[in-house]
């Protein structure tokens, strides 16, 4: 089972793709995660991702997809995965598409885990992340145990720039005049599965399982 998983910055796609994968034996292939080890074990993909980084442009989708394609090749036929961060605009499906058909594969399914902006902003807003693990925490629905220290390694807690309310709002802009096109596209394409996101972690773990369950019966 090939899956995306959709869904705005504060949406909790990472948690829950995270989730799912485990309780579905799925491999959690978060796009974030690839370029990290690609430029830490200096892959030709990793240099060329980083030629662009440095020089503060966006990496082409391209170089993203083929990341994406030499992680799937890594697994066994019968291991499905979860894309987690890709493809975020209509030329990334699109392409991604085209790739996957040369190796006789196709996205399954398309989870969109919807959350109405208040609730976005609020997620946003108040979200620290941990330097040296980057787990995320929240100080209302996840605060760490001790203050400023994560839970999991003991790293000091951070709130990047663009997890101001300010900041927060353009995020949310720009993603949904890039994302609305995807939407359209999946959904024509009878993949899209909308999800509510908005609930206690399990819960939203439980709809995502059950609609992915019933969706590939």
């Amino acid at each position: 089972m090939y899956v995306i998983f959709l869904g705005a910055p504060g949406a909790g796609k990472g948690t829950q793709a995270a989730v799912v994968a485990k309780e579905m034996k799925l491999e959690h292939v978060a796009s974030g995660d690839l370029f990290r080890q690609a430029l830490d074990k200096g892959t030709e993909l990793g240099k060329l991702a980083k030629s662009y980084m440095e020089k503060g442009q966006l990496v082409p989708d391209e170089i993203t997809i083929r990341m994406v394609l030499d992680k799937i090749s890594t697994l066994g036929k019968q291991t499905g995965i979860i894309l987690d961060g890709f493809p975020r605009t209509l030329a990334q499906a699109e392409a991604l598409d085209k790739a996957l058909v040369k190796q006789e594969k196709a996205i399954d399914k398309v989870a969109y885990i919807k959350v109405g902006e208040k609730e976005l902003l609020k997620r946003l807003s108040g979200r620290w992340i941990c330097r040296n693990c980057q787990a995320p925490y929240h100080i209302i629905d996840s605060p760490p145990k001790v203050k400023g220290k994560c839970d999991a390694c003991g790293g000091e807690l951070y709130q990047r720039a663009d997890d101001t309310v300010e900041t927060a709002k353009k995020r949310l802009e720009v993603y949904f005049a890039q994302t609305a096109p995807l939407i359209d596209y999946y959904k024509k394409a009878g993949k899209l599965l909308e999800i509510n996101g908005e609930g206690k972690i399990d819960e939203i773990s439980s709809r995502i399982v059950t609609a992915l369950k019933a969706g590939h019966s």
